[in-house]
C-alpha cells in the first residue's frame, strides 16, 4: 500500500457510505450526524450538498437515475440529485430508539439496508430487502447493522454488528434473494478496532473499517487478515472501491467521537481518504426497483 492522503477534508461529523459513480467519476458519501448527501466530481473537484431534515443512513444509485435512501423515518426514491423524495417504506419501529445505517444493492438491484438500536441493550437492529415494492425482513439480532457486502460470485452475504466485533457470512441465492447458514465469519479482540462498513475486492477478499481500530483490514474469503493499513483518523467507518481503474480504497471517517486533544493528532479526521492499492474492486450495483 502506498500514497494514502486526504481526499476531501470534510470536517464530517459522521462521514460514512462512500460510493463510487464509474458513470460521472465521481465519489458519493453521507454525514449521518448532519443529515447530508454529499457528491464530490473527481475532476473538477466541486462538492455538491444535499442537505435533509433528518439522518441518512445509506443509499445506492437507482439504474433509471437519482437514489433510494434509507432514512431514520424510513426509505425514500428521488428521480435526481436534487429532486423531492417518493416513499418506499415508512418504518415501522420505534423511530425515537432506531435509525437506518449501512447498506447497498445486491447484484441483482435489491436494495438491502440495516437498522441501528441505539440503546445497545437488545439486538434489536434488523436488516431488511427492498425490491418490487415491497419489503422483507431477512435477519433481526444486531445492535448495530454494518459491513454489508457481497462476495464475487454473490453466493455469500457479509454482514457485521460492530459493538459486538463479529462479521457474519450468510449463504444468498441470488435469485430468489434468500439468505440461510448464518455463520462467524471473523470476531475482533475488544480494544483493537470494531468492524464498521466493508467492500469485497474481485478477488474476494473482504475490507472492513475498523472503527476506534486506526485502520482498515483485507480479509480473505477463509478469514484470515492479509494485510493492515493505518488510516490517520482514530474512526475509519466504512470503505469503498472507485477511481478510473477500480483500485483506489475511499476511506470515510467520523470527527465528532474524537476529542480535542486526538484531533490535535489527527487534524484531517472526518475526512475520506484515499488509498492507491494493487487489487480492484467490484462496481456498485444499482436499483432496479
Amino acid at each position: 500500500m502506498s500514497n494514502t492522503h486526504c481526499l476531501i477534508n470534510a470536517q464530517a461529523k459522521l462521514a460514512e457510505c462512500p460510493r463510487w459513480d464509474e458513470k460521472t467519476n465521481s465519489l458519493y458519501y453521507v454525514d449521518i450526524d448532519s443529515y447530508q448527501l454529499c457528491r464530490f466530481n473527481l475532476e473538477t473537484k466541486t462538492i455538491e450538498t444535499r442537505q435533509f431534515d433528518e439522518e441518512i443512513g445509506c443509499f445506492s444509485l437507482m439504474e433509471s437515475g437519482g437514489f433510494i435512501a434509507a432514512f431514520r423515518s424510513g426509505v425514500y426514491t428521488f428521480a435526481d440529485f436534487n429532486d423531492s423524495p417518493s416513499v418506499y417504506w415508512i418504518a415501522d419501529y420505534d423511530k425515537a430508539t432506531t435509525r437506518f445505517n449501512d447498506g447497498r444493492c445486491d447484484f441483482h438491484g435489491r436494495f438491502l439496508a440495516g437498522t441501528m438500536y441505539s440503546p445497545k441493550d437488545a439486538f434489536k437492529g434488523a436488516l431488511y430487502q427492498f425490491s418490487n415494492g415491497s419489503n422483507t425482513l431477512l435477519d433481526q439480532s444486531a445492535w448495530t447493522s454494518n459491513g454489508l457486502a457481497f462476495s464475487p460470485d454473490g453466493k455469500t452475504m457479509y454482514y457485521s454488528d460492530t459493538p459486538n466485533h463479529i462479521v457474519y457470512t450468510f449463504d444468498y441465492d441470488m435469485e430468489s434473494g434468500q439468505t440461510s447458514n448464518k455463520k462467524t465469519f471473523i470476531e475482533f479482540p475488544r480494544g483493537l478496532g470494531r468492524p464498521d462498513g466493508a467492500a469485497v475486492d474481485t478477488e474476494g477478499n473482504y475490507w472492513s473499517a475498523l472503527y476506534a481500530g486506526q485502520r482498515v483490514v483485507k480479509i480473505s474469503p477463509e478469514g484470515e487478515i492479509l494485510e493492515e493499513i493505518p488510516v490517520p483518523a482514530i474512526y475509519p467507518t466504512m470503505v469503498a472501491f472507485g477511481g478510473a481503474d477500480m483500485k483506489t480504497l475511499f476511506v470515510t471517517t467520523c470527527r465528532s467521537a474524537h476529542t480535542e486533544e486526538e484531533l490535535m493528532t489527527y487534524p484531517e479526521a472526518g475526512g475520506i481518504f484515499a488509498i492507491e492499492t494493487c487489487s480492484t474492486g467490484l462496481i456498485e450495483s444499482r436499483f432496479k426497483q
